[in-house]
């Protein structure tokens, strides 16, 4: 079968990245087309021999972060091993990475030492904190900048203590951000003919990803809280309960919550003058929120999303990850995607969220999350290396 051109296959990109947030930026290219060669220490060099921190290779997380890659192992603490390595660079297109920010220069594959080898690379940089500055050079995980780019403080129940959300969204943030601006400096190559240095962090991404909830605090000086399941400004949106469980309705705003008071029945939410206003609702939240939780809690989830679809008024139910795919739109839209592994077999994945009405899409994944060191070989090949030279440089760990 032939693979279709994809929009970003004209890219090659050199990955050096581990963990989750450098790997999701150089998925976000691989899916899209990019060739992505993955380089990897070798396994007998590797403290992290199953593969990452982010479980063994074979697992589910590792090969929904890895596909669309092909694999070269390089230890890149020997000479021979950072030779190939620019030998590649020559070639290149975007080089990834994502150590603390100390450690490329040590490796000595840091932009300036990339740039002189290659003047159009775009060379991607996540680091927890930052390239600079006071906290440079500290490790960074996920976690940590969800507390110190205060997520956790607007997260959770009020008064029950501050709450990490459900998903690594620093490192996922962060990925994507880093993606978006590799393709920024790759349209800008098309103007200047060189590449630059792209960086974000862990951090610059949660806080970016507060947006309204610093606004709050830039503009009008307020320190957003938690509202549990509350939206924190607009009121009544949240969670309520239903006979068979919860639904989220949002009806915020005059003219949504004029049709929900007409849609339950209760015309005396209308004119209660507690509730006549935005604000006055926000501020008596709790009892608004009790009034309706009367209604709702004798209805289902079902009969409540169709009411409230019949309204216009916003509302569905809370699912489980097994509900969601088994959800008709969620089905219509085809996220879920399937790859072939040669010993996993039929491996589900989660597809891309974005459609371009004109270009391929990449409605089937090309390649499976690949073993280590798979392509080492046919990619040395490429560079003029003999099966000699080859096995000579496994011998000496370089692969």
């Amino acid at each position: 079968m032939t693979t279709p051109r994809l929009p970003l296959s004209r890219f090659r990109v050199l990955d050096l990245t581990s963990h989750r947030a450098g790997p999701t930026t150089a998925r976000q290219l691989a899916d899209w087309g990019a060739d992505v060669i993955k380089i990897e220490p070798p396994a007998s060099l590797d403290d992290e021999a199953g593969g990452s921190l982010i479980g063994m290779r074979h697992g589910s997380d590792f090969q929904n972060l890895h596909r669309n890659k092909r694999s070269l192992t390089l230890n890149l603490k020997s000479a021979e091993g950072r030779e190939i390595f620019f030998k590649l660079v020559e070639t290149a297109d975007v080089v990834l990475e994502n150590y603390r920010s100390d450690v490329k220069y040590r490796l000595e594959v840091d932009y300036e030492a990339v740039r002189r080898v290659n003047p159009r690379i775009v060379y991607g940089s996540i680091a927890g904190f930052g390239q600079d500055g006071p906290y440079a050079t500290r490790p960074g995980v996920d976690q940590i900048a969800q507390g110190m780019g205060g997520l956790m403080s607007v997260t959770g129940q009020p008064g029950q203590g501050p709450m990490r959300v459900g998903i690594p969204i620093a490192d996922l943030c962060s990925g994507h951000f880093l993606a978006q601006g590799v393709l920024i400096a790759l349209l800008d190559r098309e103007h200047t003919g060189e590449g630059q240095w792209v960086h974000t962090s862990l951090l610059e991404a949660q806080i970016a990803m507060l947006d309204f909830q610093v606004s709050r605090w830039l503009i009008d000086g307020e320190v957003p809280g938690q509202a549990g399941n509350d939206h924190p400004t607009s009121t009544p949106t949240g969670v309520f309960p239903t006979s068979d469980g919860h639904v989220n309705i949002a009806a915020a705003g005059d003219r949504l919550y004029r049709r929900f008071c007409e849609a339950i029945g209760r015309p005396d939410l209308l004119s209660n003058p507690d509730y006549t206003t935005s604000g006055l609702r926000r501020r008596n939240r709790a009892a608004l929120n009790a009034a309706i939780a009367e209604y709702t809690s004798t209805r289902t989830s079902a009969e409540l999303v169709e009411a409230m679809t019949r309204a216009g008024v916003p509302c569905g139910p809370i699912n489980t990850i097994e509900q969601v795919f088994a959800d008709p739109q969620v089905q219509h839209l085809g996220i879920a995607k399937t790859v072939e592994h040669g010993t996993l077999g039929t491996l589900g994945v989660v597809g891309q969220p974005i459609t371009l009405s004109a270009a391929p899409q990449p409605e089937a994944l090309r390649m499976p999350t690949p073993e280590r060191g798979e392509h080492s070989d046919a990619l040395l090949e490429s560079l003029g290396y003999d099966s000699a030279a080859i096995d000579g440089l496994r011998a000496r760990q370089v692969i």
